[in-house]
């Protein structure tokens, strides 16, 4: 007897009439928009910036070291991105309601399980296990917006969406400090959080639905008039793709998704460096409070809120150039790491400054890079790209994590706190620099659909060719 998947897709069922299509798909599309981006926003109040926000507190009341910090961080990390690609292939063939809801209640209880234990290794253990429960949250995101949501609009809609990134970072830190400061114990950065993040799992349960056409409405393309869905010749547009056509076929082949998934390493440590170490940085160069970390959380993340939006559709306006407006977003990022390279202690406003520039213009770099990858590749196999290429942001945050804590035990004591903090944010301009060289040769790139009197098909590539085929 062949066992039900019990989170399989929900089926195709009779199409509606017309009318009923007419009136229900703009409905249904909101919801999706509205669920999926509560859902994923949740999902950051109990991912890592609630731990950032109360490091030195957590290192103050249990005796960790800044590398132990960095080794939990590390790790999570790590777990995050092998999840978000292992979970990424397994949310294209099934049902995001379930899919997404199962993963924020497994996380919840990880954030309840690490506010109740005070062993090094326990916590090395849940914050791991955390981190591959993350991996259940943004690639049912993705599979739902690919399928509610055509090309020609991705760049808005998605930059709409991807700004869930910067509510739930923002307001998790914010969230962390006042849960310490009202009921007293770096524990309650985890257990506030924790309950908040249970609740969301029950709405988008209840909330969340899969793909048109289970609700009797049309594929998305059908729908908006939009090119058709990117698939091999002579396939079905809606047949879910088997594992070996999701990995190697829409993945391991396609060069741009390889070259985007290293740019996205090095734009990792840009993006976490001081969403991770930052608070530290303030408190222990610029005499910030625990309440002054949390704000520099809360301005690096709320940075990216209107930019994200903004060079989104401004990249559906410049023909679906997202390669060039990512690398432009980059130069601006390089200016303000090396301003705080070169800032003298005792300036806490520019350095905060600074953190609100680097969220500006870090965030549309980070949803660019997502939304070209899947102009490349199919909607079926939005979840296995996007979770490729996370996985690489995620060593890349692994190796921030880790390295910069490691830098700073290792060199404080022998050239002090400002030379070891130097040291740290010399690396992070570099591997700024890497990013936008990287994303250079993605400049041209253009997705069917945006080009003017495009019938659809095949990525426009207009010169970026020869560019990305030296590295292919």
């Amino acid at each position: 007897m062949k066992i039900r998947n019990p989170l399989a897709p929900a089926p195709h069922i009779k199409r509606l009439p017309d009318g009923e299509i007419k009136r229900r798909y703009p409905v249904y599309r909101w919801r999706v928009m509205e669920s999926t981006f509560i859902g994923y926003a949740v999902f950051y109040l109990v991912r890592s910036n609630n731990l950032s926000t109360v490091a030195k507190d957590v290192q103050n009341a249990l005796h960790y070291t800044k590398s132990d910090i960095g080794s939990i961080l590390a790790l999570s990390a790590a777990t995050y991105g092998i999840g978000k690609f292992l979970m990424g292939s397994v949310s294209d063939r099934s049902n995001p309601r379930k899919f997404m809801a199962l993963g924020l209640l497994l996380t919840a209880a990880c954030n309840f399980a690490f506010g109740g234990v005070a062993s090094f290794q326990v916590h090395m253990l849940l914050w791991a296990l955390n981190g591959f429960f993350q991996g259940m949250g943004w690639p049912p995101c993705g599979r739902s917006m690919g399928h509610w949501f055509s090309e020609r609009e991705r760049g808005l809609t998605f930059s709409i969406w991807n700004t869930a990134h910067n509510v739930g970072g923002g307001v998790a830190g914010m969230l962390a400090a006042w849960s310490v400061i009202q009921f007293g114990g770096w524990q309650y950065a985890f257990y506030v959080p924790g309950v908040i993040a249970a609740v969301g799992s029950a709405y988008l349960f209840f909330r969340l639905c899969d793909t048109p056409q289970s609700l009797g409405l049309p594929p998305i393309e059908e729908y908006k008039n939009d090119c058709p869905a990117r698939v091999k010749p002579g396939d079905s547009p809606e047949r879910e793709l088997s594992t070996r056509e999701l990995f190697v076929d829409y993945v391991l082949l396609n060069k741009y998704v390889w070259l985007l998934a290293i740019a996205n390493f090095f734009a990792y440590v840009s993006r976490y460096s001081m969403l991770d170490w930052g608070p530290t940085y303030l408190r222990e160069m610029k005499n910030a409070t625990i309440t002054g970390g949390g704000l520099a959380v809360l301005v690096t993340e709320f940075g990216g809120i209107p930019s994200t939006i903004l060079l989104g559709w401004l990249s559906d306006r410049l023909g679906g150039r997202r390669g060039m407006v990512a690398t432009l977003c980059m130069v601006p990022i390089l200016g303000a790491f090396v301003t705080m390279l070169l800032t003298p202690p005792g300036m806490l406003w520019l350095d905060v400054t600074m953190l609100g520039a680097v969220g500006f213009f870090i965030y549309p770099v980070i949803n660019l890079i997502v939304i070209l990858a899947l102009d490349l590749t199919s909607k079926k196999a939005i979840g296995t790209v996007a979770g490729f290429i996370g996985l690489f942001g995620y060593v890349g945050k692994m190796v921030e994590a880790k390295g910069l804590g490691w830098t700073l035990d290792h060199f404080t004591p022998v050239y002090g706190k400002r030379v070891a903090w130097d040291i740290v944010i010399g690396g992070i301009v570099a591997c700024t620099f890497l990013a936008m060289a990287l994303l250079a040769l993605t400049w041209h790139l253009k997705p069917c659909g945006n080009e003017p009197g495009s019938g659809g098909g095949d990525l426009l590539l207009q010169g970026a060719e020869t560019a990305a085929d030296r590295i292919a």
